[in-house]
């Protein structure tokens, strides 16, 4: 017998959201997505077959996410899956770019994620399963000029899960941060947020990253469809890994970082081990 679930998924409005919702119902699966306006759920509503369902939800409206957890359990039953996909691509040198952008970007993808596995993970513990799929990034390990804000999120995203996997494995629930490469999504076009340029000094720095990010955008690598087929046989493991690379990109450069770090680990070790009491 198929081992049909019931997966909450927020931000189906587009991109991986909305791709692994689409590809979700299609195997027969209950979606419960949530989206920001009544706009974006007629919108889904309209373009998805299946038992799905749609939510208004504002994941930085922390005391919200509680009510709306409890209120999707009793309605739909278990959720057996918890993906937080909502959030959303800082762009903009850190001088340059206000406190309160680091702040926005900070309550979408990591307390936003946070305040939705703390609404469902009681419910997780009572049953002694589930499983909780963090969206982070290639970001979440390596990093580039100019898009500080997005890398500490997603870097902040992928300790908090790997430590939460360690906290609630005894439990039977399964965390995963799963890390996408360069997609087809709106992610470098208008989901991006762009602090305004004001410094020359960073001129030829900086310059040509975002040009050639705003080129390549809608050109990427990665086939969102196919993420989202690579995530449902994430959740069909019987023993998923806590960390997820998705894309061939990821793979390249986040070995290529490793390797750098090993490198550099062994250049300072004499130094490392300098501190110890003799």
């Amino acid at each position: 017998m198929k081992n049909t679930r019931t997966f909450f998924i927020t931000g189906v409005s587009s991109g991986f959201g909305r791709a692994i919702a689409s590809a979700a119902l299609q195997a027969g699966h209950r979606v419960v997505g949530t989206v920001r306006t009544e706009q974006a759920a007629a919108d889904f509503e309209a373009q998805v077959q299946g038992d799905s369902h749609v939510q208004l939800l504002d994941v930085t409206q922390f005391d919200t996410v509680a009510p709306l957890a409890a209120a999707v359990e009793a309605e739909f039953g278990p959720v057996d899956v918890v993906i937080n996909n909502a959030g959303y691509g800082h762009e903009g040198i850190l001088e340059e770019s206000p406190l309160d952008e680091m702040r926005r970007q900070f309550d979408v993808n990591v307390f936003g994620a946070v305040a939705v596995i703390k609404a469902f993970l009681p419910f997780m513990r009572q049953r002694r399963r589930g499983h909780i799929v963090n969206i982070t990034s290639m970001g979440g390990y390596i990093t580039m000029p100019g898009i500080g804000y997005y890398c500490g999120s997603k870097f902040a995203l992928e300790g908090i899960s790997e430590t939460l996997a360690k906290e609630v494995k005894g439990f039977g629930i399964a965390v995963t941060a799963v890390a996408p490469g360069s997609f087809r999504t709106d992610w470098a076009g208008r989901s991006m947020v762009r602090s305004a340029r004001s410094i020359g000094d960073y001129d030829s720095l900086f310059d040509p990253i975002r040009q050639s990010r705003m080129d390549k955008s809608g050109r990427q690598l990665g086939d969102p469809d196919k993420a989202a087929a690579a995530i449902l046989a994430l959740v069909e493991m019987p023993q998923p890994p806590e960390h997820l690379l998705i894309g061939s990109d990821a793979l390249g450069l986040v070995r290529a970082k490793l390797d750098a770090m090993q490198a550099s680990l062994a250049n300072h070790e004499a130094l490392t081990r300098s501190t110890d009491i003799a």
